[in-house]
């Protein structure tokens, strides 16, 4: 399971034991890998200044999450074409994620740990908010390239009515700079091919004999040019939508078609040469937003633990990855069960999971006597 539970209990004799047997009933019933998770001593400061830090990391946390998914999102969205290779640009310091977690290190450079504990929080939080900056400025620009790509995409993509016709035609296809002719498109369904050629001519006066060309096909029909004097058009339009032809309002711009096929192969160039550069920027960043999340569980552990178990600073953090999803319901109860001394009252009822039993219910399984964060991995899967 990509799934962590990150712990504390005070770091006392007693305590230390009762992770031991943590430890051996999670071994011998298979329901968790345990690990060190090793946070350094920060400056404490007042209390007062921890529970207000206990708040905002509390904020720090969710807004790192959410930013590290939007950034996952958008690494699968660049690599749209290449989606089987995403999780090998999703990486933390090189390492995949889990790897990097259970191999967690405190980043002593980055996050000196003799700065006072608002002084690190607050180097987070300007670091995740001008990776969130960052990522609305690049992602919107590439985005609206994107967006603007599609849409001439879309253009081509429809049938003869509606798509563009700039990819289609040519210069030759039309009689241009004339005073009396003009050469109009005509949509003919297939199965009328034959009777277009045969009565095209006498559709009205002044029609151009043997003018009338096929140029593209789709599934439903052709179209076909055909040249006339201009003082006919109307009656013409008027008697081929009597016989089921489509006159296809489009006139030839050699200017206007030049620019649409320019403007198509400008973006393609733009979202080419923008794919690269932003995706190792998503790449790096990734990297460094996830490292900062893990960095702010680790805080997060630090000042609840000595909220939660005082001074001086003495406690013991583990990291546990649940083996499957069934058996997380087993773990939290060995959880409560080892730890229920550390607050008698609300954990009287839970029974002593050091020995296997069989079948064992526990009560309040929504408490925690023991410090408790989550991380949960699959969020970028």
């Amino acid at each position: 399971m990509s799934e962590f539970w990150l712990i504390s209990a005070p770091g006392d004799k007693e305590n230390l034991q009762a992770l031991e047997r943590m430890h051996t009933v999670t071994s011998k019933s298979n329901l968790s890998y345990n690990t060190k998770f090793t946070i350094p001593e920060f400056k404490v400061g007042t209390l007062d200044s921890l529970v207000g830090l206990s708040d905002e990391l509390g904020k720090l946390d969710a807004f790192a999450e959410s930013l590290i998914k939007r950034m996952a999102q958008s690494v699968v969205e660049v690599m749209e074409d290449a989606k089987g290779k995403v999780q090998e640009n999703l990486l933390a310091n090189g390492a995949d994620l889990t790897s990097f977690v259970t191999h967690f290190e405190w980043d002593m450079a980055k996050y000196p740990v003799k700065q006072p504990l608002v002084s690190v929080v607050d180097t987070l939080a300007k670091q995740l908010a001008q990776i969130e900056t960052d990522l609305k400025s690049r992602t919107a620009a590439y985005n609206t390239l994107k967006t603007n790509l599609e849409n001439l995409e879309k253009k081509s993509m429809g049938n003869l009515f509606t798509r563009t016709l700039s990819d289609i035609v040519s210069k030759d296809d039309f009689v241009l700079d004339s005073e009396y002719l003009i050469t109009l498109l005509v949509i003919v369904p297939k199965p009328s091919y034959s009777q277009w050629q045969k009565t095209y001519e006498s559709l009205s006066d002044m029609v151009v004999p043997r003018s009338t060309k096929l140029i593209a096909e789709d599934n439903e029909g052709g179209l076909f040019t055909v040249t006339l004097f201009r003082k006919v058009i109307d009656d013409f339009k008027t008697k081929a939508k009597e016989n089921k032809f489509t006159v296809r309002e489009f006139y030839y711009d050699e200017n206007e078609v030049k620019r649409e096929r320019e403007e198509m192969t400008r973006l393609l160039s733009d979202k080419k040469q923008q794919y690269g550069p932003l995706l190792r920027w998503l790449k790096v960043n990734f990297s460094e937003a996830f490292i900062a999340w893990i960095h702010i569980k680790g805080l997060r552990v630090f000042v609840e633990s000595v909220l939660r178990y005082g001074l001086p600073v003495n406690f013991q953090a583990v990291l546990l990855q649940p083996h499957k999803k069934s058996s997380t319901k087993r773990l939290r109860e060995v959880l409560n069960s080892v730890f229920r001394h550390l607050d008698q009252v609300a954990a009287a009822s839970i029974l002593d999971a050091s020995v296997e039993i069989p079948g064992l219910q526990l009560s309040n399984q929504d408490y925690f006597p023991y410090v408790y964060f989550h991380i949960d991995l699959s969020l970028f899967d």
